[in-house]
C-alpha cells in the first residue's frame, strides 16, 4: 500500500510504470458504479409486480438509463480530451447518489424514469473519465490496465442479481436505499483519484506525451473511420444480445421452468460473473492471439450456444449461460483498447464512444425487445434473439493488429 501511495503521488517518476494501486481503486469504483446501474434491470420483476408495468414500460426504463448513460459519454470524453476536469468523477457520482435515493422512494413510473436519469448522468461522466485514468496509470501495459478497469464494471453488474435476491426481493423497491451508501463510498474514493489525476496532468512528461498524441493525426483516416463504424456496430450487436439476457431472460426462466424470482436471478448472476472473468482474461488472450481474433471469436463462439439456449432444460441452460457469459464478454476490454489504438489522440472520446454510444444503441434494442415480447410473446422473442451473435461476422471487416501497428507507425 505504501508503494502504491508513493507511485500515486509521484506520477512523474516513471511514465512507463504501471500504477496498480490507482488501477485497483478505479476498478473498484467501476464496480460500485456499475452495481448501482445494474440493479435497475435486476429490479424489473419487482417493479412489474408492484406497479403492474408492461414489458414496454420496463424497456423504456432501460432506454432512459442507457441513453442518458451512453449517448453523453463520447460528448464528455470529447470535451475532457480538450479541457481535462479531474473532479468530474466525484461530481458525476454525486448525481448517482441522488438518483438512487429517488429510486428507493419513487411512487410511480414517471418518478422512476427521472431517478434513473440522474443515475445515467453519473455513469455518463464516470465511464470515459475512468477509462482515461486507466490509460494514464497503465504505463506500458494498456491491455492489462483496461482489463482491470473493465472487470470492475462487469463484476458490479454480476453482483446485481445476487443483491436483488438478498436485498430487493425481501425489502422491495425501498431496498435500493442501501445503494446510497455505495454511491457515497464511490464519491469519497473518486476524490482521491481526482487528486492524483490533477497532479498527473501537471507532470511535464505526461503533458508532452499528451501533446504528442493529440498532434499526431493518423493516416488512412477513411479506413480508420470505417473500422470505427464496424467496431461500433459489433459492440451494438453484442450489447443487444446481452440486453436480452440481463433484462428479460429471468422472465423466461420463471415462465419456462416455473422458478421463483430469486432462483431466476442465479442464471443472470452466473452469466454476468463469468462475463467478468471473460472481460479480465480477454486482455491476455488478445496479447497472445491478437485483438481482432478475440473480437471475432467472442460473438461467433457465442452463436451456436445462444441458438440452443431456449430449447434446453434448466440444468443445461445454466451451463450454457455460464459459458456464453465468458465467451461473449471476452472482447469487452479488447474493443476499448482496439478503439484507442485506432484513434490514439482521442482517448476520452473513443472510450466514451465504444462504451457509451454503442450501449445507447443497445438500449434502443432493449425497448424493441420489450415491445416484441408484448407483441409476439416471451418465448419466440428469446428464440429470435439467439441469432444475434451471428452478426459477429462483420468483425472480419476490421483491420488486423499488424495493420493497426503500421498505421500508428506511419
Amino acid at each position: 500500500m505504501l508503494a502504491a501511495k508513493t507511485q500515486a503521488t509521484r506520477p512523474e517518476a516513471d511514465a512507463n510504470k504501471t500504477l496498480y494501486g490507482i488501477l485497483v481503486i478505479i476498478g473498484f469504483c467501476h464496480m460500485l458504479n456499475d452495481s448501482i446501474q445494474a440493479i435497475i434491470p435486476a429490479m424489473f420483476p419487482i417493479l412489474e409486480r408492484s406497479m403492474g408495468l408492461t414489458f414496454t414500460q420496463l424497456g423504456l426504463i432501460s432506454f432512459a438509463l442507457q441513453m442518458t448513460a451512453s449517448v453523453a459519454q463520447p460528448v464528455v470524453g470529447w470535451y475532457t480530451d480538450k479541457k481535462p476536469f479531474p473532479y468530474a468523477l466525484p461530481i458525476g457520482l454525486t448525481s448517482t447518489f441522488f438518483g438512487v435515493i429517488g429510486l428507493a422512494f419513487a411512487p410511480n413510473f414517471i418518478t422512476i424514469i427521472l431517478s434513473v436519469l440522474f443515475i445515467g448522468v453519473g455513469s455518463a461522466v464516470f465511464h470515459p473519465e475512468g477509462s482515461r485514468v486507466a490509460y494514464m496509470a497503465a504505463g506500458n501495459r494498456r491491455g492489462l490496465a483496461q482489463s482491470i478497469y473493465q472487470v470492475g464494471g462487469n463484476s458490479g453488474q454480476a453482483l446485481a442479481p445476487v443483491i436483488t435476491a438478498l436485498i430487493l426481493v425481501p425489502l422491495g423497491q425501498f431496498g435500493a436505499i442501501w445503494f446510497s451508501f455505495v454511491a457515497a463510498l464511490a464519491v469519497g474514493l473518486l476524490f482521491y483519484i481526482a487528486g492524483w489525476y490533477a497532479r498527473t496532468l501537471k507532470a511535464v512528461e505526461i503533458q508532452k506525451k499528451v501533446k504528442k498524441a493529440v498532434s499526431a493525426v493518423p493516416r488512412n483516416m477513411k479506413a480508420i473511420k470505417l473500422a470505427l463504424v464496424v467496431l461500433v456496430l459489433f459492440v451494438f450487436a453484442r450489447t443487444w444480445y446481452m440486453s436480452s439476457i440481463t433484462n428479460f431472460y429471468s422472465f423466461y426462466v420463471i415462465e419456462k421452468y416455473g422458478y421463483t424470482i430469486s432462483q431466476a436471478q442465479i442464471y443472470i448472476f452466473l452469466f454476468l460473473a463469468t462475463g467478468a472473468l471473460g472481460t479480465f482474461f480477454g486482455g491476455p488472450l488478445a496479447d497472445k492471439f491478437g485483438k481482432r481474433n478475440v473480437i471475432i471469436a467472442s460473438l461467433l463462439g457465442t452463436a451456436p450456444l445462444a441458438v440452443f439456449l431456449p430449447f434446453v432444460g434448466p440444468h443445461i441452460a445454466i451451463v450454457l449461460v455460464t459459458v456464453i457469459g465468458f465467451i461473449l464478454l471476452s472482447s469487452f476490454s479488447v474493443t476499448v483498447v482496439y478503439a484507442q489504438e485506432l484513434m490514439p489522440g482521442k482517448i476520452g472520446m473513443v472510450s466514451g464512444l465504444i462504451v457509451g454510444l454503442a450501449f445507447g444503441m443497445g438500449a434502443i434494442g432493449g425497448v424493441a425487445i420489450g415491445s416484441i415480447i408484448d407483441a409476439i410473446g416471451l418465448a419466440p422473442t428469446i428464440i429470435m434473439m439467439g441469432f444475434l451473435p451471428l452478426l459477429g461476422f462483420i468483425a472480419f471487416l476490421l483491420p488486423t493488429d499488424q495493420k493497426l501497428n503500421e498505421w500508428n507507425l506511419a
